[in-house]
């Protein structure tokens, strides 16, 4: 779909075309992931894929990363759209999305701080003692949405509605902390001039918002100015993304119904534009540039390695103990019932299936390890042992639980509930 077509776009079942798009799409990053481990692996490909990696295709865009290369270009430059798209998804959710409403964004966002602090606890016990590696505890805190959606599209009605609606909250509070982790915590050494005139461009596309520019072009110009000041500061230039999408105008027109307006909105218009460009082109390249680990000479030695066990044990152990234990302890203590038609053997499995890390974890590695072949290596291990492990098991889980029962979910939502795991 190019840009042209922004101003021809249909209105949407939100959760339906979410998920149809996030499974087929997590299918698509699945086919990359492996495609990738092959050209690591064969004789045949392994050279081409490293040479294609690391391709000086130039010009020198930021004085302290020197000629651009592909792999600086997919992973500062289109992972930058990726996380464009993640902002607008954010900012429709807190305004006229599933997160809008108070009650609503409780159990998501106590489910997602937990979901994130526990296995960065778990990394830390197991790898933190390491020299170095305390700089990847975020690395198992991220969830992959395209990957654990794309699994729970393999079952079906097993899955409540409502259990889906709330994974994919979770993973977009999750991908809010993620981005507010790499900001504070993986960024360096500052150039405060190009700082100084990234916040001037932030504040160009704030003030086009208030005085209600609508067209998309002006945005769209101002994201490009602002990533390359971004990628000049020092501040992981995917930043830029987030920071451009909550500038990009959701307000609805005076002349229309809410809905309808919304859904011609700049943001809508942009997001729908991006979706499939983000789903089928940029994360499964990624993927592709960042999931070949060779396993030659790959052994228990290996596996052992502090940093793969971190984690691996942060993103299959963490990830569902601090879901399960926040989600039983907000329904224990009143803050907040669990989602509705679900029992406890599902919210286990989901809370399994945010273990996929994937992408973001895998992102979060490139940041914490940059130049360090053998530790690069060791998180992919880790990234790709834990998640699919988590996968497997998140799925037969749910593959065993009983289907769902749509009275059940009626029952919970007139107040009988059943807060006994």
């Amino acid at each position: 779909m190019g840009l042209r077509r922004l101003g021809r776009v249909r209105p949407v079942s939100a959760l339906r075309a979410f998920l149809a798009a996030e499974a087929a799409g997590g299918i698509v990053l699945i086919a990359a992931t492996l495609l990738a481990m092959v050209a690591a692996n064969l004789d045949a490909t392994r050279g081409a894929y490293a040479a294609f990696l690391h391709w000086h295709t130039g010009p020198v865009l930021s004085p302290a990363l020197g000629p651009m290369t592909t792999h600086l270009w997919v992973n500062d430059g289109l992972m930058a759209v990726f996380f464009l798209l993640v902002g607008l998804e954010i900012k429709r959710e807190l305004v006229c999305g599933g997160l809008a409403q108070p009650a609503r964004r409780t159990l998501p966002f106590i489910a997602a701080a937990a979901g994130m602090a526990v296995p960065a606890l778990v990394y830390l016990a197991i790898a933190g003692g390491e020299p170095g590696l305390a700089r990847g505890w975020a690395i198992p805190a991220a969830t992959d949405i395209a990957f654990a959606v794309g699994v729970v599209a393999l079952l079906g009605r097993r899955v409540p509605p409502a259990l889906v609606i709330f994974l994919t909250a979770v993973a977009i509070v999750d991908d809010m902390g993620a981005v507010a982790i790499i900001a504070l915590f993986y960024t360096d050494h500052i150039d405060l001039g190009a700082l100084a005139g990234a916040a001037g461009v932030l504040a160009a596309m704030v003030a086009m918002n208030r005085i209600g520019v609508r067209r998309l072009a002006p945005y769209l110009i101002a994201f490009a100015l602002l990533w390359l000041l971004m990628l000049r500061s020092g501040v992981h230039a995917t930043v830029a993304g987030v920071l451009a999408a909550l500038t990009v105008p959701l307000a609805p027109a005076p002349q229309l119904p809410s809905t309808a307006a919304r859904a011609a909105s700049p943001l809508q218009r942009l997001e729908h534009a991006l979706h499939p460009w983000v789903a089928f082109g940029i994360v499964p390249l990624f993927a592709f540039a960042n999931a070949g680990v060779s396993l030659t000479g790959i052994g228990p030695a290996a596996l052992a390695h502090p940093l793969v066990v971190g984690i691996a044990l942060g993103l299959f152990l963490g990830k569902q103990a601090g879901l399960m234990g926040s989600i039983w302890l907000s329904a224990r203590l009143g803050m907040a019932p669990r989602p509705g038609g679900a029992n406890w053997r599902q919210i286990h499995g989901i809370a399994l299936l945010a273990g996929i890390g994937f992408t973001m974890s895998l992102f979060i590695g490139q940041l914490a390890f940059p130049g360090d072949a053998a530790l690069a290596d060791a998180v992919r291990l880790g990234v790709l042992g834990g998640s699919l492990l988590s996968a497997v098991v998140g799925y037969a889980l749910l593959r065993v639980s009983p289907g769902f029962d749509s009275q059940r979910a009626v029952d919970h939502q007139r107040g009988i509930k059943d807060d006994q795991p």
